[in-house]
């Protein structure tokens, strides 16, 4: 299974963008993530179309399982 961690920020146009990090590692707790995020805001590190990101709005653990078949290919 994999997972991946988002983190999502309200940027200064009003809009919602999210990073995400894959493979977080086991039992990152919700302090450390609040820490991540404000210091993200704190040095201006990403600025999109939708302007500088200006307020936290949440983080959540994603995770999704793949199941491959074979299948005879060309």
């Amino acid at each position: 299974m994999t997972q991946v961690l988002e983190l999502q920020f309200a940027t200064a146009d009003g809009k919602t963008t999210s990073l995400t990090i894959d493979a977080p590692k086991p039992n990152v707790t919700a302090a450390e993530i609040q820490q991540v995020m404000e210091t993200i805001m704190a040095k201006n590190v990403f600025v999109g179309q939708a302007g500088a990101l200006s307020a936290i709005k949440g983080a959540r653990i994603v995770e999704r399982q793949v199941t491959e078949f074979e299948v005879a290919t060309e």
